[in-house]
């Protein structure tokens, strides 16, 4: 599936809202399962931003998943690293089994030397002190150290997945914070950017209003007349 480039402004807006306000959005458009079940991530920091660029693997066999697939130039895990677009976030499907690793931190950091913005899985990563310190963002379930051999085999990458629960297709729109990742449909990516920029700018004032002890009733939502007012005249003062 060809990805769709994510426009600058809106790459830009996504990398200044939550994973939280993001599914507020989405969810007011129909969307309830967007938000990955499992990846946490490694070390806190900026958001990740970026297409969605997959990788499937099915339970592992014996007579196939040996020490010497890794030398197959067709290998599907090795394939897909190599291969990751610059910009994008290699997404794992391991079907949440984290008894074996999706990846290791010679593999990520090949992949934050391609420029790919992150990488997720719904398993778990060997070697995790190192990735850790790596600036590309990553996410997993928990550390596991076996190789991937022994429970994952690569079946194919670029195709539609499942990860954390949720359909995962080449080029959605993956985003990450310190509190998780979340999927938008790549042709919804634009205007729930745009809103979730103003739903943040409304929720910093919220909250300023709140810690100076107003209540939330009838500011949050804003159902009293006043309070857009109010809103306005901050927005005003501080920029936004």
């Amino acid at each position: 599936m060809e990805m769709t480039a994510l426009g600058a402004q809106t790459h830009a807006r996504l990398m200044q809202v939550s994973t939280a306000t993001l599914t507020t959005a989405l969810f007011k458009r129909g969307l309830r399962n967007i938000y990955l079940q499992g990846p946490q991530r490694l070390r806190s920091g900026r958001n990740m931003v970026g297409l969605a660029y997959t990788l499937r693997y099915i339970p592992a066999r014996e007579d196939l998943d040996v020490i010497e697939s890794f030398a197959d130039r067709e290998n599907a895990q090795r394939k897909g690293v190599e291969e990751c677009p610059d910009g994008a976030v290699f997404v794992i499907d391991s079907r949440g089994d984290a008894t074996a690793a999706s990846a290791g931190c010679i593999l990520a950091t090949r992949l934050q030397q391609l420029g790919c913005a992150g990488i997720v899985t719904d398993g778990g990563f060997r070697d995790t002190p190192e990735i850790a310190q790596l600036e590309m963002p990553a996410y997993h379930s928990r550390p596991s150290a076996p190789t991937n051999l022994t429970k994952h085999h690569a079946v194919a990458v670029n195709d539609p997945i499942a990860c954390g629960g949720v359909s995962v297709f080449p080029g959605d729109v993956i985003v990450g914070d310190n509190e998780g990742v979340v999927c938008i449909p790549r042709h919804m990516a634009d205007e729930v950017a745009e809103e979730a920029i103003e739903m943040t700018s409304f929720e910093d004032f919220v909250m300023e209003e709140v810690q100076k002890g107003a209540s939330t009733f009838g500011l949050y939502p804003p159902t009293d007349p006043a309070t857009q007012g109010k809103y306005s005249a901050w927005r005003q003062a501080n920029g936004r």
